[in-house]
């Protein structure tokens, strides 16, 4: 199993999506918090580590802390918005570090488009300037896209652009955009997309991508909007590989593990063929119409063997298809779990990060009414309780979310 873990290094940004999910807060790491969260995870046996924001870029010992994570075995992997790795020199520290790879969030090809999503002007040219910095380093380099209102119609004109001007990029992730939290929750009329919006330009995309002999990886879509690449559903992939993810949330939700998806389904979806390993419609908050879902009546085996035999998944035991039917049998006898892990501090509430924070949110504030957009809640305080689901995060934990901890293994 390739299990990877999440960090959220920072939950500040220097963009103001506004569908991000995972905004700020009062919570700050330094290096020997995180430290700790890396110990943890080598301990359990994780493949690596994902560390994410807000914008990681954003934390002055990033460069440390992935030294350090590379050092105790893990493969170290950053999502990030571009801002920064635009630099040479910050992208030539990342790779001395020991980045591996780095996943770059590029939500539009269309500059007005991203600027309206981005909530500020020229951050396109500095996402294809860290996608090239970073290839030019060695380090291996995913494209993330959050799914919404404003893109849904036009995901393989984004393909389009990467196969001609970036055709280093051999992998893309596509987020739905999860509408249950933070800016994404009270803005949902202006960003979260029906299902049906994106799936026909999301079924070009995946179909350019499969030609051209790219990979990629689907989160919080259902099979039944997967069409002939069921097997690239990230939930999907999980519940067939049995693997977990652990997010250490800089916030009041602190560490979250999680076995199981708990995703939404429609009566219907108790008739479908796929129903055991799909992840249905990632929905907290009633955004998404589950009138949408349709059953299919098709044979699950090949995706599952799809996964099973997947080359470019070396992180995988390979397992014969009865081999994995008995141990799935197994698994779906037990009681999948999302909940907190104690014992471990995610980060501090400190005064200086408290006047950080409220320093955070007046800027934010006057960002918002220029833009249009509602600010999210209040942080949670400590104790309380705060949204409860560790996929949502592209800035993974942002609006971008963690990518999924596949991608990058394929």
């Amino acid at each position: 199993m390739a299990n990877l873990g999440y960090i959220q290094v920072v939950r500040h940004c220097n963009h103001f999506c506004g569908f991000c999910s995972n905004p700020t807060t009062p919570y700050t790491h330094t290096f020997a918090s995180m430290q700790v969260l890396v110990d943890d995870f080598r301990r359990r046996g994780y493949f690596g580590v994902i560390l994410t924001g807000g914008e990681p870029t954003l934390h002055p010992e990033l460069p440390e802390i992935t030294a350090y994570a590379a050092q105790q075995g893990l493969h170290v992997r950053m999502i990030t918005n571009g801002t920064r790795l635009a630099d040479p020199a910050f992208a030539g520290a990342m790779a001395s570090a020991g980045l591996k790879l780095v996943h770059v969030s590029v939500y539009s090809v269309r500059p007005e488009v991203e600027a309206r999503l981005r909530g500020s002007e020229g951050t396109l040219a500095r996402a294809f300037a860290a996608i090239d910095n970073a290839a030019r380093l060695g380090i291996e380099v995913n494209i993330n896209c959050v799914i919404n209102r404003l893109n849904a119609e036009h995901l393989d004109e984004n393909i389009r652009y990467f196969l001609q001007h970036h055709p280093q990029v051999r992998h893309f992730v596509w987020n739905n955009l999860d509408p249950s939290m933070g800016r994404a929750e009270v803005n949902q009329d202006q960003f979260t997309p029906r299902l049906a919006d994106f799936e026909r330009s999301l079924g070009r995309a995946m179909r350019l991508l499969h030609r051209s002999g790219r990979s990629f990886r689907v989160e919080k879509v259902p099979l039944c909007y997967m069409g002939e690449f069921g097997w690239a559903s990230t939930e999907t992939r999980k519940i067939v590989k049995g693997e977990e993810r652990i997010v250490h949330f800089l916030d009041a939700k602190q560490t979250v593990r999680q076995t199981d998806w708990e995703h939404r389904y429609a009566p219907g979806c108790a008739a479908c063929s796929l129903r055991p390993i799909c992840g249905g419609l990632f929905d907290r908050g009633d955004a998404y119409d589950p009138a949408e879902l349709a059953p299919q009546f098709i044979d699950p085996e090949p995706v599952v063997r799809a996964i099973l035999e997947d080359p470019r998944d070396p992180s995988f035991s390979r397992v014969s298809l009865a081999q994995w039917r008995a141990a799935f049998s197994d698994r779906s006898k037990e009681t999948g779990s999302m909940g907190q892990v104690d014992g471990m501090a995610v980060g501090a509430r400190s005064p200086e990060g408290e006047r950080l924070y409220a320093a955070k949110r007046r800027a934010e504030g006057r960002k918002a009414e220029a833009l249009g957009v509602a600010m999210e809640t209040e942080a949670a305080g400590p104790g309380e309780n705060g949204p409860d689901d560790p996929a949502s995060a592209d800035g993974p934990a942002s609006a971008d979310g963690p990518a999924s901890a596949d991608g990058g293994t394929r």
